[in-house]
């Protein structure tokens, strides 16, 4: 029902701008796609023997599909753009999954996703070996699988899908439950810290390009961000993070993590020779410069890798993209502020 409502809302209400008035603008609100969270690809793994052989399944944003075995999640394989924390890994030859990311009923035919911040403990031979917190998130992207160790986690992220659109915000429903006690388990170790632990939400248009030896350079074109501090019980329908164009550096709403050096370091991406490089954002791109990529993650915890407050639960729902435009055939609004 809230799909319906959400197509209507997006086919009808140009038709009575139009209807008004020949120069106004209005909106328009696009899916991303698989963005309704209604379809989900089921991988089928069995973890090795000396970690017990259970068989667990692991979820992708992405067509409805059951794969068996452990195999690579492959972005070329799916017309799914979406990644996530859910992943199969192999360390010395064992094979282990962790899922942190889950479909979820929000209502009879409708689904949405459910990021979860949880503890993994990995048993060999029945004794507890390692354990680690692992924060539920999705972003436009995938994983290089298997993973192979807990090293440089951005490292193994190949982040961002071509784009050259101007949105002038994300749009999703939500509802949120934080959990209060931090946590950090990094293997052999896991003890409580102080501090708190919040949902977030990144959004980084770029433009992007590519040099003889394979480095990978970018200018920030847009930037969005959000960051859920309380715990929310309902669902929040149609909220938006709007998304800021140019240098925004010194606007009272900025904050580090809409820096061109983010706090937790540089995202990654796969370049022609197959290699996974850190893409160097040199500077601000102007404020009217079309983008060549989109970057967006959608995470249950803020705090980076192997921490977080378990338990934390972050549901998600109607992924979107708000643009502005003129009626008549005009082109898409360029403002620096949504």
């Amino acid at each position: 029902m809230l799909k319906r409502l959400l197509f209507i809302y997006t086919v009808c209400l140009p038709l009575s701008v139009w209807a008004q008035q020949s120069d106004t603008v209005y909106e328009r609100v696009e899916l991303l796609p698989y963005g309704d969270m209604e379809c989900w690809t089921t991988r089928v793994i069995k973890e090795s023997a000396l970690l017990g052989g259970t068989t667990k399944e692991v979820y992708h944003i992405g067509p409805t599909q059951t794969i068996e075995g452990a195999e690579p999640w492959v972005r070329e394989s799916s017309d799914s753009p979406w990644g996530g924390s859910s992943v199969w890994a192999n360390p010395v030859g064992i094979d282990k999954v962790s899922v942190t990311v889950f479909p979820e009923e929000r209502a009879p035919g409708n689904k949405c996703a459910r990021l979860e911040v949880r503890k993994e403990t990995c048993k060999v031979l029945g004794m507890v070996n390692i354990t680690v917190v692992a924060t539920g998130s999705v972003f436009l992207g995938s994983v290089r699988e298997p993973v192979k160790n807990a090293k440089n986690p951005q490292g193994k992220l190949d982040q961002g899908i071509p784009f050259t659109k101007r949105p002038k915000a994300l749009q999703l429903d939500y509802k949120l439950e934080l959990a209060d006690q931090l946590i950090k388990a990094t293997g052999m170790r896991s003890s409580e810290i102080e501090g708190k632990d919040n949902a977030e939400i990144c959004l980084y248009l770029i433009q992007r390009w590519e040099d003889e030896d394979g480095n990978v350079y970018a200018r920030r074109i847009g930037t969005g961000y959000h960051k859920f501090s309380e715990s929310v019980p309902e669902w929040q329908n149609g909220f938006r993070v709007p998304i800021y164009y140019g240098d925004i550096s010194g606007e009272p709403f900025f904050r580090p993590e809409m820096a061109l050096e983010l706090p937790d370091g540089p995202r990654y991406t796969t370049n022609s020779k197959g290699k996974n490089v850190p893409i160097q954002v040199v500077g601000w791109g102007d404020t009217d410069a079309e983008p060549t990529h989109l970057m967006l993650r959608i995470s249950s915890g803020d705090r980076g890798a192997f921490i977080g407050a378990v338990g934390t639960c972050f549901w998600i729902d109607n992924v979107s993209l708000v643009y502005g435009e003129w009626i008549g055939g005009k082109s898409a609004l360029c403002v620096s502020r949504p």
